[in-house]
């Protein structure tokens, strides 16, 4: 025996020193405490959840003897080929139009997230990310060590001006953006795209949140504008990420990753390294459960959200002091509201829950190049009509107070 311990620490690789805890799955667990009204997870309503459906669906495959034998084995990496197939004609219904073999199944997009960093960024390669952005995508992305560079404010209205890295990753969610609810408009979007053209960048279009639009038209994806554009989806230069994770249910692990073949096969290789394939049980109930009234569920769930979104916002209007901005969105389960200068979002989260039990997620772990802190996300998505209306008329007290302590 010895009492000498052995030292991980020591052994771990250089990337770990770039991985940090994910502050929003830390405020989680604020959830288990009932008297704290939480607007920090970006988690859909359980009351929404199709569960009666699913059951259904499990069942069904289980109790079909030839179903449930596929359904409990190994399957292919690429992911189950009906539903690919229903994502792919959803797709091309969408303005996309692409082939099963163009998508590959992930465990949430998430997982599409970390093999597209794994596959395209090395140490030091620049990735291109708007101001903010999407948290989960820099942790996905910082075991790689890429060199982030924001995409300046007000680059899209002028795009030929623009001063960035050839040859990057870019890396944006054009509808209802997490964490700010904004959305790119279609001229923003043609920018975009003309950019990446110019720095031959490959683009990763995060689109988890398209499906959830209360308010307005639908604008075409970056992937559309590119197909049109360069003649095909295996000439784009556009990944396309989806997720059944925000409309059916997160814990089916449901994701995909649209693009040209010869990266999708490449992915492929590199999900056989990582887990095989998504839970083919799963997928299968998943297809069954989207193949039947899922655009009726859609409409409940647009309905939902947008009605909780009204609710924040009235709160927000009736309540905030001068000085304090937040965004309107059209879709989504987020609004991102700015503070004056010189209140840090961290610091008065601490004081948050000390002072009035409400909780939120600051602003500054969505910046990736230049940090800001006078920023913080709410998510309606959760909480009550009353707990949104409480909530925030605790919050907009508490910053009342700070502003007057300044």
């Amino acid at each position: 025996m010895t009492d000498q311990s052995h030292d991980w620490a020591s052994r771990f690789s250089d990337r770990m020193s770039r991985v940090r805890a994910s502050e929003i799955r830390e405020l989680l667990k604020l959830l288990d405490q009932p008297d704290i009204l939480s607007f920090a997870g970006g988690i859909p309503d359980p009351g929404l959840f199709p569960a009666e459906e699913i059951q259904k669906a499990y069942r069904a495959v289980l109790s079909d003897p030839a179903q449930a034998a596929q359904a409990l084995q190994y399957s292919v990496s690429e992911g189950y080929l009906p539903l690919r197939q229903w994502i792919a004609e959803r797709m091309t219904r969408d303005g996309m139009p692409c082939e099963p073999h163009n998508i590959m199944l992930t465990a949430g997009s998430q997982q599409a997230l970390d093999l597209i960093g794994k596959l395209f960024v090395g140490p030091g390669d620049p990735v291109v990310v708007a101001r903010p952005t999407y948290l989960g995508a820099l942790q996905a992305f910082n075991g790689y060590e890429p060199a982030y560079r924001d995409l300046p404010e007000g680059a899209l209205a002028a795009p030929a001006d623009v001063d960035l890295p050839k040859g990057a990753l870019g890396y944006f969610v054009p509808d209802f953006a997490n964490p700010t609810g904004v959305s790119l408009t279609l001229a923003e979007r043609e920018a975009l795209l003309a950019l990446a053209d110019r720095l031959d960048w490959s683009l990763v279009e995060d689109a988890a949140y398209r499906e959830l639009r209360f308010v307005g038209e639908s604008t075409p994806t970056l992937l559309s504008l590119d197909i049109a554009r360069s003649g095909g989806i295996d000439k784009a230069r556009t990944m396309f990420l989806g997720t059944l994770s925000k409309t059916l249910s997160p814990a089916l692990r449901i994701g995909w990753v649209c693009g040209p073949k010869a990266v999708i096969e490449k992915l492929v290789l590199l999900k056989q390294g990582a887990d095989l394939h998504v839970s083919t049980i799963n997928q299968m109930v998943a297809h069954r459960a989207v193949s039947e009234g899922y655009d009726q569920h859609l409409h409940r769930l647009r309905g939902a959200y947008g009605h909780k979104a009204r609710v924040m916002l009235a709160a927000l209007d009736k309540t905030m002091p001068k000085g304090v901005t937040w965004s309107h969105p059209e879709g989504g389960m987020f609004v991102w509201i700015d503070l004056p200068e010189g209140i840090d979002g961290a610091e008065l989260l601490a004081r948050a829950i000390a002072e009035e039990r409400v909780a939120f997620v600051p602003g500054a772990p969505f910046f990736a190049e230049v940090q800001r802190a006078n920023a913080i996300r709410l998510s309606y998505s959760l909480p009550t009509d009353d707990q949104i209306e409480e909530g925030v008329q605790r919050l907009a007290r508490l910053i009342g107070r700070v502003m007057a302590e300044a």
